[in-house]
């Protein structure tokens, strides 16, 4: 017996719509099919026009997050048979990002936010290439590991009730990347992310609802690295109102 299913996917164009609208498909779905699968029949066999992005298939690369019924989720990794009972999928993109086409969203910020917090090694004195690697014990990596998880799919920045008010919000994904690194014994850069983190729009609007970390596909748990930032955030914030820190040259000139 054929299993049939309504989609709603959300449309937007840019230069023809004012805001995204609904445009209904039937398909014939399969226990195995998942929303990807669903969105490339739709593509294939119903409207070539159709956007949305998408890459690895098994929820490493992120860049198939979208809206499902209400919900932040991995197309790939999100079936058609979970809605079964349902019997309609309703299909819209992250949509506190700007929308560039259907379900494909404007990245950019986003990725100054990931920039913000200098998400890389900070050292005041940089090993020689002769010294090889920096070594680190089992115990060290596992106090940051968890924050390395994420793949910056945005399901926490959708599920977030602050970036829906305020666009300006750092935001779980960034400010759980900051604390990856001053969690890293390697690293020296505590103070220059704190600049960004004790910022009005750093983690102080974040309210613990704890969104982010129900949806976040990796376990990351952004809610609990925000906590832990503001819980020693205090006295860089003292500080930085005794002396400011200055903006590195490079930043400046971006």
């Amino acid at each position: 017996m054929t299993q049939k299913i309504r989609i709603n996917l959300m449309r937007y164009r840019p230069d023809e719509d004012e805001k995204p609208w609904a445009q209904p498909f039937e398909i014939e779905w399969t226990p195995d099919m998942s929303i990807l699968d669903a969105l490339e029949l739709l593509k294939a066999d119903f409207d070539p026009s159709i956007a949305y992005r998408w890459s690895c298939r098994m929820e490493v690369c992120g860049s198939c997050g979208m809206v499902v019924n209400g919900e932040p989720r991995l197309a790939c990794s999100t079936f058609v048979r979970e809605y079964a009972d349902v019997g309609e999928i309703t299909i819209g993109a992250l949509d506190n990002f700007p929308i560039e086409k259907d379900l494909v969203v404007d990245l950019d910020p986003f990725i100054n936010k990931l920039n913000a917090v200098s998400p890389f090694i900070v050292t005041k004195n940089p090993r020689a290439l002769a010294e090889k690697e920096y070594l680190q014990t089992p115990a060290q990596l596992a106090k940051f590991k968890q924050y390395t998880m994420c793949i910056n799919c945005m399901l926490c920045y959708q599920a977030c009730p602050q970036i829906g008010i305020n666009a300006d919000y750092l935001g779980p994904a960034a400010i759980a990347l900051a604390q990856r690194y001053n969690l890293d014994n390697r690293d020296e850069g505590n103070r220059q992310r704190y600049s960004a983190l004790i910022d009005e729009n750093g983690v102080w609007p974040c309210t613990f609802v704890g969104t982010c970390s129900e949806v976040c596909p990796k376990h990351v748990d952004p809610a609990g690295a925000i906590q832990q930032v503001k819980a020693t955030a205090v006295p860089y914030w003292g500080l930085n109102l005794v002396k400011p820190e200055k903006t590195p040259k490079k930043q400046q000139e971006a």
